[in-house]
């Protein structure tokens, strides 16, 4: 007998939720943040064909429907709580709904975030997640605090999912270590969450890196009234493949800049907290790295480690037009 909409919520997505007394079984969700907290609350959707390959790992994509919204707790310095999934299906695939469950509550468990409600339908492959967490109030961290003198922080690595992109473009050949490398950093992020909380009441800005460093600063600077210079060889030192450092410097920029997909958080914070951001980054275990500065002037300056301007164009993703 064909499996429906409940059987298959009842075989791969019902679990117990101690933060809902109702889980997944009722109309809504019932969720309450402890006494002086904020809920942070934040939507994705990923979509077949503009925002995953066919080919992916199902399992890997569980993993990134939800990744990429906790990256937008992280940014904010928020705790997990939960989460609901609304998801198309073409068909109902149960060896693909295994692994698609299984790759999803391995992250979930992994930070402690429970499934408590959501929607299946039948239709082309689409995937959304709204996310739910908690921060105290008033110490959330956002776009807007940026301040002349602020020095700019990156974490982790950048550019090393837009080298995957570019092998799967036929535009790049990488060594297959290289590139499974590169790939799975494409379908698994690592969401930054413990750096975020690290980083409350250290720094004064904060963004995920979902559309490109240039992209994503940018919201950044226009929600603070500043602008910022970044040093373009300070953030392709943070390209996390090896084999990049044999491409064309025009290439490495590119991924570094205007790569997209990283996750990563791209901060600010005043030049006194340098050691405590670096602190932040032990007590995470997330690596940090300065690429740059917050200024008065209004806009964006790229320049080289020799301070020299870099001219070339870095454009963010759009997702309705596709381009990087």
């Amino acid at each position: 007998m064909a499996m429906g909409e409940f059987d298959l919520i009842e075989r791969y997505f019902r679990r117990p939720a101690a933060r809902s007394p109702l889980g997944v079984g009722d109309d809504c969700a019932l969720l309450a943040p402890a006494p002086g907290m904020q809920l942070a609350v934040s939507s994705d959707m990923l979509v077949e064909g503009r925002h995953f390959l066919s080919t992916v790992d199902p399992a890997r994509l569980g993993h990134k429907a939800l990744a990429v919204n906790l990256s937008d707790l992280a940014a904010c310095g928020a705790k997990p709580l939960a989460f609901t999934l609304a998801l198309a299906l073409p068909a109902v695939d149960e060896a693909w709904l295994e692994a698609f469950s299984r790759g999803l509550f391995a992250l979930a468990d992994a930070h402690g975030c429970e499934l408590v409600g959501g929607d299946t339908t039948r239709g082309p492959l689409n995937l959304c997640v709204t996310v739910f967490g908690e921060v105290p109030a008033g110490a959330a961290l956002l776009r807007s605090g940026a301040r002349p003198g602020d020095e700019l922080w990156a974490s982790g690595t950048l550019g090393d999912a837009r080298l995957a992109l570019e092998v799967f473009r036929g535009t790049l050949a990488l060594p297959p270590e290289a590139f499974e490398q590169a790939r799975r950093r494409m379908e698994q992020p690592a969401p930054r969450v413990a750096l975020g909380q690290a980083l409350r009441g250290v720094a004064s800005a904060a963004i995920d890196l979902s559309d490109g460093l240039v992209g994503d600063l940018g919201h950044i600077l226009a929600a603070s009234g500043v602008g910022a210079t970044v040093d373009a060889d300070a953030a392709c030192a943070l390209i996390g493949i090896p084999a990049a450092d044999a491409l064309d410097p025009a290439l490495r920029r590119t991924c570094a800049l205007a790569g997209g997909d990283d996750y990563e958080l791209l901060f600010s914070a005043p030049r006194a907290a340098a050691a405590a951001v670096l602190e932040a980054g032990r007590l995470s275990t997330t690596p940090v790295a300065r690429i740059g500065r917050i200024e008065a002037a209004p806009g964006l300056r790229i320049v080289d480690a020799q301070g020299a301007p870099v001219v070339q164009q870095f454009d963010a993703f759009d997702h309705f037009l596709g381009k990087t």
